[in-house]
């Protein structure tokens, strides 16, 4: 019996190994191509409201740097033998309506700009909370994550023109 107490008792002092480097770079690069998805659906499908020119060019451009990003990100993910994850159907089902119901009642340049915001924000949450958990991750995988960040702050500052 005192065998057994001992063990029970070591058990409870071992603590979960922390994830590799390898499985933090698969998380971060993960969470980088989910969030990217996510903004060129969001910028298609806000795109059929955009009637200002200049809106829409600086949207353009943004959708075309989020598809560069998702494409470096399922890039790196196949060199670990991952493949892209689509965003979790709530979680695209959710954002679709919530602009929609937005759109219904005001589609102006003013209103696609907060939506637009409102994505990136979110953007910056998500993948900074990654980055901050995933501090092992590779170097590779880290520039993306920073560069996504980046580009989400860039958008937002170029966004508030149009609010």
């Amino acid at each position: 019996m005192h065998i057994f107490e001992d063990n029970a008792h070591n058990k409870s002092k071992i603590r979960k190994k922390a994830p590799s480097m390898e499985e933090q770079t698969k998380r971060l690069l993960k969470e980088c191509n989910r969030g990217c998805k996510m903004a060129i659906d969001s910028m298609d499908q806000i795109s059929a409201y955009v009637e200002d020119e200049n809106l829409g060019r600086v949207i353009d451009n943004y959708k075309t740097e989020h598809e560069k990003i998702e494409g470096e990100s399922a890039k790196l993910l196949g060199q670990y033998g991952e493949q892209e994850q689509e965003p979790g159907a709530m979680a695209s089902t959710f954002a679709w309506a919530t602009t929609e119901m937005k759109m219904l009642v005001k589609d102006d340049s003013n209103q696609i700009a907060k939506i637009m915001m409102n994505g990136c924000n979110m953007g910056i949450q998500s993948i900074s909370e990654a980055m901050a958990q995933n501090k092992e991750a590779s170097e590779d995988s880290q520039v993306v994550a920073k560069n996504l960040v980046r580009m989400e702050e860039e958008f937002m500052g170029e966004l508030k023109e149009f609010l």
